[in-house]
């Protein structure tokens, strides 16, 4: 348990907390209902809202090899949920140790290390080994040991409850509107721009920002899009292309190509942010470079019509 109590401990509140905890990937809509009634309870009780949140996702001890692909890197969940007015995010490393730990062994660690007095779940929510910690029993020993807990109403969006997974599925899908709609925002990615081939401005004529990606990151469906290009304090209209490049034959790797629409200067080596607007069309193999040029040229036009509406 050293590891957790050493994660926990760096944390430092500087007054007594009410928590919540879970991996919250994609700090989406269903996240927020949860994060306004965890604020609002801590507010009552003179807290400070805190949330304990997984650096990596529990399936990658859970089940090894099945982990999903992740909505939000760590770095990013920590900006989101502080913009929502979380005063303490406490990340810990999801081990084959912390899952072992009962409902009680990681509470009594929450009270210690973060000065917990209350805890706001979800309805379905478990804590603990073999999922031990369910709303009525952490309600049972906060009763015995001096902390609240509260559990949210569900969630439902369009009558349908929000999860990860459903946004996963609509980016695979290219479903832009779908993904936004659950995240309650666009989605974007972040990465550092490396040299590709070069092929966008010596063969193209638009040159692009190969964008290098972790490859746990979920991406959108392979495809055109409108995208915002986010670098250091400026953004950037741009045109995105997801794909294998199939114009210039097969085995190509997928990659993220970015063209910036008013932009000259280089990039190497720059952090950039893409924020996906809304999906232009499919990729697809062109019969020449001179037909995919032209359709290049369309999509530019195309992407500057959807940011600007």
């Amino acid at each position: 348990m050293t590891t957790l109590e050493d994660e926990l401990t760096q944390a430092r509140p500087i007054k007594d907390t009410y928590l919540t905890v879970g991996a919250f990937d994609g700090v989406h809509v269903g996240h927020r209902h949860l994060v306004e009634l965890l604020k609002a309870e801590a507010s009552g009780a003179g807290c400070i809202p805190g949330v304990v949140t997984f650096r990596n996702h529990p399936r990658t001890v859970l089940g090894p090899g099945s982990a999903p692909p992740i909505l939000t890197p760590i770095e990013e969940r920590i900006r989101l949920l502080g913009e929502l007015g979380i005063a303490l995010v406490a990340p810990i490393t999801f081990s084959r140790e912390v899952s072992m730990l009962s409902a009680q062994e990681f509470v009594a660690v929450l009270a210690e290390r973060l000065r917990m007095k209350g805890l706001v779940v979800g309805p379905d929510f478990a804590l603990g080994h073999n999922r031990q910690g369910t709303p009525e029993a952490l309600r049972e020993m906060g009763r015995a040991w001096g902390f609240a807990v509260a559990v949210a109403e569900p969630f439902l969006l369009d009558g349908q409850r929000v999860s990860s997974t459903e946004i996963r599925q609509a980016l695979a899908q290219g479903n832009l509107e779908a993904a936004a709609r659950c995240l309650g925002r666009c989605y974007a990615i972040a990465g550092k721009v490396v040299h590709g081939e070069g092929r966008g401005g010596r063969e193209l004529g638009y040159p692009t920002a190969n964008l290098q990606v972790d490859p746990e990151v979920a991406l959108p469906g392979d495809g055109i899009y409108a995208t915002w290009a986010y670098q250091g304090q400026r953004r950037y209209a741009a045109a995105a292309s997801i794909g294998v490049r199939p114009t210039f034959g097969k085995g190509n790797a997928r990659t993220v190509e970015a063209f910036l629409l008013d932009f000259q200067g280089d990039l190497y080596g720059a952090p950039m942010r893409l924020e996906f607007v809304r999906r232009l069309r499919e990729e697809r193999a062109f019969p020449s470079v001179e037909a995919l040029q032209a359709q290049m040229a369309l999509d530019v036009e195309e992407a500057r019509r959807a940011l600007r509406e």
